[in-house]
């Protein structure tokens, strides 16, 4: 029966390295340097002039680079009732080890393009009762263990962090994409979690192994930071590199 688990190995390896591969050959450079890449706004964030109720926004755009072909960078902006201005939320690598804090604030508009790839609406709430939210969203970048730190792989990371501050307010339900790698790093050295939609479970062996069911998520297995699965509740299948492929 040995002969039977190269086939099964086979299938292992294709199914999480495959996708990466057609992800990777989607992702052709061109000869516009990353550095000048557009950084405007999107156009999905409300003007602040005009919309005066309390938002919530999460987004996530593909990375820079080759490391696009493998994982996104999501942040969190929010505004508060009546407010002139977003205060936007996100971990960021660049600095920190010339001592530099991992968290930065405002270093772009809430919905901007991230150097060239424009951001997926990940989640959104409006409204009566999201001053209390965004409360609980301060509260919880304050709470991230990991302020002075940032680790490509396995984390912690933008999506550590942006993990980190959705399971403290699960009344967003975000649902981050298979391709947000360190999503599955738990904090504080933990193994079990909520979700980071706050609708079901996930165990994580730091980052490296990982599984999940939810219901926003729904079934997901990560291995290596890449994530197979699939989404029940709005149908798609969840692969490393390409992300949701919906039915």
């Amino acid at each position: 029966m040995r002969w039977i688990k190269w086939p099964v190995i086979a299938g292992v390896l294709f199914t999480f390295f495959g996708p990466l591969g057609v992800s990777a050959l989607g992702q052709q450079g061109d000869d516009v340097p990353w550095y000048a890449k557009r950084r405007d706004s999107s156009g999905q964030s409300p003007d602040p002039g005009t919309h005066t109720p309390a938002i919530i926004q999460v987004f996530a755009a593909r990375t820079v680079g080759w490391r696009g072909a493998f994982g996104v960078h999501t942040w969190i902006a929010v505004k508060r009732s009546g407010a002139a201005a977003y205060t936007r939320y996100e971990v960021i690598g660049w600095g920190v080890d010339r001592g530099q804090q991992a968290i930065r604030l405002d270093r772009s508009g809430p919905d901007n393009y991230w150097f060239g790839s424009r951001p997926d609406l990940l989640a959104e709430v409006r409204g009566d009762g999201v001053d209390a939210l965004i409360d609980r969203v301060e509260a919880a970048v304050r709470d991230y263990p990991y302020p002075d730190s940032y680790r490509t792989w396995p984390g912690p990371n933008s999506n550590t962090f942006v993990a980190h501050v959705t399971r403290q307010v699960p009344e967003l339900r975000v649902d981050l994409p298979p391709t947000a790698i360190g999503k599955d790093f738990m904090t504080n050295g933990s193994i079990a979690a909520m979700a980071p939609s706050g609708t079901g479970a996930q165990i994580s062996l730091w980052g490296l192994a990982a599984v999940m069911f939810a219901v926003e998520e729904g079934i997901e297995v990560s291995l290596l930071g890449l994530t197979v699965g699939i989404d029940v509740k709005n149908p798609a299948l969840k692969l490393p590199g390409l992300g949701r492929v919906g039915f």
